[in-house]
């Protein structure tokens, strides 16, 4: 398979690393918004290439991994190359999902491509496991809670606001309301009683940093409805500090069964990531090897994970799998 990346930050040499890592994978070109002859990436003999000549990558590329941020650049590139390109993006702004998913639908069917939206770990595996939890016990609740780790498209939202550096946002569970959870109990809880944010920000010289403190914790959707910290600390501090991303969290399901709901379960999946980029750019270059089976047999629109066979993801023959997994 022929893997084009799309946006080379974090995310972007995430997923080159994991492409290094598939055997059947290799990758053709890194598209930039950059100078292209400023960019050093880590594959040799990989052509680095201004973005404004993608479509002359048409015939090239077999999936385009579109590695931008979800507030903004992910809603308009998505649908623009889903109609020339074969493409895998990692959009997580949840509650804009579906909106994302129709406009990305129309530009795939009408170039009859594949698109996958909203893949990584959450949107993406976690969607799985609450799915399966859901199927298997019915009768239940649902409980998802991520952290302690940096979240990349909430950083980047940072970054976007008029004054600010650079950011980190980490996202830190309630531990009392997660006790709760696993202890069996189906709680009711709001945002705020599942996470807090915390915000470490550097900004620009004679910036006003309660403006730039203001757009953070009333953002919709990223920030007004959590416990929300802003802190302003200066580049060495950040570097020093700051440094590394990891990430995870945990999908819990409580459910019951048995006559009058006498018998209680609770199913849980976790993860705890050293590097959330790498990790994510992992499950996208996984997606990414589906998504070609799925264009090759003419499957085409808009897909998400819930619309992937498992096999698919797989290097190995179903065979295999079905004598070494199963």
């Amino acid at each position: 398979m022929k893997i084009g990346i799309y946006g080379y930050g974090n995310l972007g040499r995430g997923v080159e690393d994991a492409i290094m890592r598939n055997k059947d994978m290799s990758l053709v070109a890194v598209f930039t918004r950059r100078d292209p002859a400023t960019l050093k990436i880590a594959s040799e003999n990989v052509p680095v290439v201004s973005t404004n000549d993608i479509l002359k990558w048409k015939n090239d590329i077999d999936v385009l991994i579109i590695c931008g941020g979800s507030a903004t650049d992910l809603p308009e590139m998505t649908p623009a190359l889903a109609e020339n390109f074969n493409v895998v993006d990692s959009y997580d702004n949840h509650s804009q999902i579906s909106v994302h998913c129709k406009n990305v639908d129309e530009k795939a069917l009408k170039g009859k491509t594949t698109a996958l939206i909203s893949c990584g770990w959450d949107p993406g595996m976690f969607s799985l496991n609450r799915l399966y939890a859901n199927a298997v016990l019915p009768d239940g609740s649902d409980y998802t809670f991520w952290g302690k780790g940096v979240s990349q498209g909430h950083s980047d939202a940072i970054r976007r606001i008029e004054g600010v550096i650079d950011a980190r946002q980490y996202t830190v569970p309630v531990e009392e309301a997660m006790d709760k959870v696993r202890s069996g109990l189906s709680p009711a809880f709001t945002a705020r009683d599942k996470h807090k944010r915390e915000c470490f920000v550097v900004a620009e010289e004679g910036a006003d940093k309660e403006k730039i403190r203001q757009a953070i914790v009333t953002m919709p959707a990223y920030f007004e409805p959590y416990d929300t910290t802003v802190t302003f600390i200066t580049m060495d501090e950040m570097k020093k500090y700051h440094s590394e991303r990891p990430h995870g969290g945990s999908v819990i399901r409580t459910g019951k069964t048995g006559k009058e709901g006498c018998h209680s379960h609770v199913i849980e999946y976790k993860l705890t990531l050293d590097s959330n980029p790498e990790f994510t750019g992992s499950v996208l270059t996984a997606f990414a090897r589906a998504v070609y089976r799925m264009a090759q047999r003419g499957d085409y629109g808009c897909k998400c994970v819930f619309d992937v066979a498992p096999a698919d993801l797989s290097e190995t023959p179903r065979s295999e799998l079905i004598a070494h997994l199963l």
